[in-house]
């Protein structure tokens, strides 16, 4: 296989034009390109910073087979691949001088490209997390439900959720912080919010969804604070806004937990999540230098 089967692109127009159905084949699977692609396509080629969003894709003879894109300052997100695959993209990136933190994949292609990386450029990869995909089969609300309601949150709940979000960042260890500042550029600002509220109208808990992309909604983030878990706030609050992007028309409904966290696993499975595929995050240490 050739290294120029990989074409590049930094215009998110031309890149959906070719690889969008390929995207859309597997909108579960594909979740992350497909709401990296819209945001950048709605909210202009600066959403992510004044650098540009590199895109490739793997075409031949006509045929989209395989898709990455990098954010600015951030590492390689890659569909699947196959080894062979991994290596000749590794080759051309590596031969275009990039220099990447990290490759983020499904657990098989991060290992194979991580690998390929190191043969090409002498950087040592570290598996730095692992993460779960699941898709949502048939619905199954907790009996009993917790006493209060769902509510959809509004305009005067938005400081709230940015504490929310924010507390939600430093649970799972995630960078950059969020808070009121930083908020308009965060992974969350475009999110649709939902609280599990008391009966006197106190939030609980929050669960947050996408907008419907190829009639994928990723639920994301969930956050009920320490003091009040384990009263099954989570579970419910989860279960409004999958049923309701059910209702809305979604075909997919999915979502990422850590697969360390027995606890929100066994409560996606509960409630009829089912996993598909575990994704990995490989850090790389003394990255080849970017000369491009």
């Amino acid at each position: 296989m050739r290294p120029d089967d990989w074409q590049l692109t930094e215009d998110v127009d031309d890149f959906l034009a070719r690889a969008g159905d390929f995207l859309r084949s597997r909108p579960d699977l594909h979740t992350m390109p497909l709401t990296v692609t819209e945001k950048l396509r709605t909210h202009g080629a600066d959403a992510y910073g004044a650098q540009p969003t590199v895109f490739g894709r793997l075409e031949r003879a006509g045929t989209v087979r395989a898709t990455f894109h990098r954010l600015p300052s951030r590492g390689l997100s890659v569909t699947s691949l196959t080894p062979e695959h991994a290596d000749t993209l590794a080759a051309h990136l590596a031969a275009l001088g990039h220099s990447l933190p990290y490759v983020s994949a499904d657990h098989s292609t991060a290992t194979a490209f991580a690998e390929a990386w190191q043969r090409h450029t002498g950087a040592a990869p570290t598996l730095s997390k692992r993460i779960r995909l699941y898709r949502l089969g048939t619905l199954t609300p907790p009996e009993p439900l917790p006493e209060g309601r769902h509510r959809v949150a509004g305009k005067q709940d938005h400081k709230q959720v940015v504490c929310w979000c924010g507390e939600f960042v430093d649970t799972v260890g995630e960078v950059p912080t969020v808070d009121a500042g930083s908020w308009a550029g965060s992974r969350f600002a475009d999110k649709h919010f939902t609280f599990w509220e008391t009966p006197d109208g106190t939030p609980v808990s929050m669960a947050a969804v996408t907008s419907t992309l190829a009639g994928m909604v990723r639920v994301d983030p969930v956050y009920t604070p320490a003091r009040l878990r384990g009263r099954g706030y989570a579970g419910a609050v989860t279960v409004e806004v999958s049923r309701a992007a059910l209702t809305a028309g979604a075909r997919d409904v999915v979502l990422f937990a850590d697969p360390a966290n027995l606890t929100s696993n066994a409560l996606y499975q509960r409630i009829g999540y089912v996993p598909v595929t575990d994704f990995a995050v490989y850090d790389f240490s003394c990255a080849a230098p970017d000369v491009s």
